[in-house]
């Protein structure tokens, strides 16, 4: 009996499998060892083996496509230099074949078009196909396309509906027991006094509902008492530092102001009606309505303005003046299409941005429009933050608008002593009229005299310069015909 029984440790003995890796079950890798691969030396060589199958009489295995590449260089000249004859020889190739390429090709490409022809008409598209059909849809009516049924399910099979139920939880079911639940016994007090105490019914009281709802009712009551405006008379709390400011803000009108409106609103309406064209009536009319608390009708008929008189800038001011800050943007953009070379609505674009980098950008675009403002010159340099950056833009200034004194004395500021007397010489030639840059001439001759690495000699002879350049000053502004009253010449001396 006990010889028939099966070994339990047989598979002890066995050969594992070949995809077997021991300790897989646990995280383990498999692994190879160089019994594995084989030994570890080097196969031989191809000089080697070339000489073995010489000596056994074999040829060598050539590859056929070895040579079939030239432009690569793979083959037999691959290690060879690419001189002046071997780029001859290639272009003659390239002529050779050129000419033997165009010796058939009408013929090539006539066959080429007639096979073309033929699988096309073997097998057309399927435009071609149907190019009469959509040729038909065009006699289509819009009733009959509209009577044309949507595609819907073709299968002609029931698709079963799933229905999903859930489990009410027990919470809700203990919940609306105790809703309608009836007490059907007296307690230890009831029984003493005989009776119920209160009148009420058998149901049951839910205390925390109450209190719910005492809490809703309170945050409610909270909420409109802080809602409520101080300046209407209606909050049960007042506060005293709003109180009085709130009172300034309340306008009271008199029956004679409001009959004044009254007239001057007929006034204006008939000036906007007779004389459409006539931009201050159309402000003035808004101002009334702004003035009377009627902003969306001083709004309304600042548009119409706007409509009539589109070439007018103070008519677009006055618009985004009434606007908030988004609407005024999107009507000085519209104003700019109709009074590009206007300054104001420029400098009134830029005002309304917030950031520097957007200011910087409407002003540029300002100066594309109007490179002859100075004003617009300046409002752009005062924003730069580099000294670099603005000389650049005061260089480019002065060779659009050469004839302003304020951006050569800007530039000259921003320079060093020796480009800002190369500054003032160009401006003394460009405006020889202006006694300012003779008086900063000599201003930057004084300061370059005062400074503390000078010797006693070099201060005295700049001294004597800033006195020779302020007589040929004079020399030249008498030359001209311009003579500086000497009061106004020393008030600017001061102000430098």
């Amino acid at each position: 009996m006990a010889s028939n029984k099966p070994n339990k440790l047989a598979f002890l003995s066995m050969p594992a499998p070949a995809s077997y890796v021991a300790g897989l079950g646990r995280g383990a890798s498999g692994f190879t060892t160089r019994s594995d691969i084989g030994p570890a030396r080097e196969g031989p060589s191809a000089e080697v083996i070339a000489e073995a199958q010489a000596r056994r009489g074999e040829e060598p295995d050539v590859d056929p496509e070895q040579f079939q590449d030239p432009d690569n260089e793979y083959g037999l000249f691959a290690g060879t230099a690419y001189e002046q004859d071997d780029e001859e020889a290639d272009k003659i190739y390239e002529s050779v074949d050129a000419a033997m390429d165009a010796r058939r090709r009408a013929r090539r490409e006539a066959q080429e078009q007639a096979e073309l022809a033929k699988y096309r008409a073997e097998r057309p598209k399927i435009q071609q196909q149907f190019s009469d059909l959509k040729r038909g849809l065009s006699a289509v009516t819009d009733e009959e396309w509209e009577s044309i049924p949507e595609v819907g399910n073709l299968t002609r099979r029931k698709r079963p509906k799933y229905e999903r139920s859930f489990v009410v939880p027990d919470s809700v079911l203990v919940g609306d027991r105790s809703k309608n639940e009836y007490e059907n016994s007296l307690d230890q007090q009831q029984q003493l006094h005989g009776d119920f105490e209160t009148p009420a019914d058998g149901t049951m009281t839910n205390f925390v509902e109450i209190g719910q709802a005492r809490d809703k009712i309170l945050s409610l009551k909270l909420d409109q008492i802080s809602g409520t405006s101080t300046s209407s008379g209606l909050s049960t709390s007042v506060d005293p530092k709003g109180y009085l400011t709130s009172l300034n803000s309340v306008v009271l009108k008199s029956d004679a102001e409001i009959g004044d409106i009254k007239r001057a609103r007929m006034l204006f309406d008939s000036l906007v009606k007779s004389n459409p064209k006539h931009a201050p009536g159309w402000i003035a009319a808004a101002c009334l309505e702004e003035h009377a608390g009627r902003m969306v009708a001083a709004r309304k008929i600042i548009k119409q303005g706007c409509e009539q008189c589109p070439k007018n800038e103070d008519v677009w001011l006055e618009a985004a003046r009434l606007h908030n800050n988004d609407d005024a943007k999107v009507i000085l953009a519209n104003a700019v299409q109709h009074v590009g070379q206007s300054v104001k609505v420029w400098l009134a674009a830029a005002d309304l941005e917030q950031d520097v980098k957007a200011k910087r950008r409407v002003l540029r675009k300002a100066l594309e429009h109007i490179p002859n403002s100075v004003r617009l010159w300046k409002e752009t340099v005062n924003l730069e933050t580099s000294a670099s950056d603005a000389r650049i833009l005061l260089s480019r200034a002065v060779e659009v608008i050469p004839l302003s004194v304020e951006l050569w004395l800007a530039l000259a500021q921003l320079e060093t002593l020796d480009k800002a007397k190369a500054v003032l010489n160009k401006a003394r030639k460009a405006i020889p009229t202006s006694h300012e840059i003779w008086i900063a001439a000599g201003r930057l001759l004084e300061q370059e005299g005062s400074m503390p690495d000078k010797s006693e000699e070099e201060k005295q002879k700049s001294m004597d310069m800033v006195d020779k350049t302020i007589e040929a000053g004079v020399k030249g502004l008498r030359k001209h015909q311009r003579n500086a009253s000497r009061r106004g010449a020393y008030e600017h001396a001061r102000r430098l």
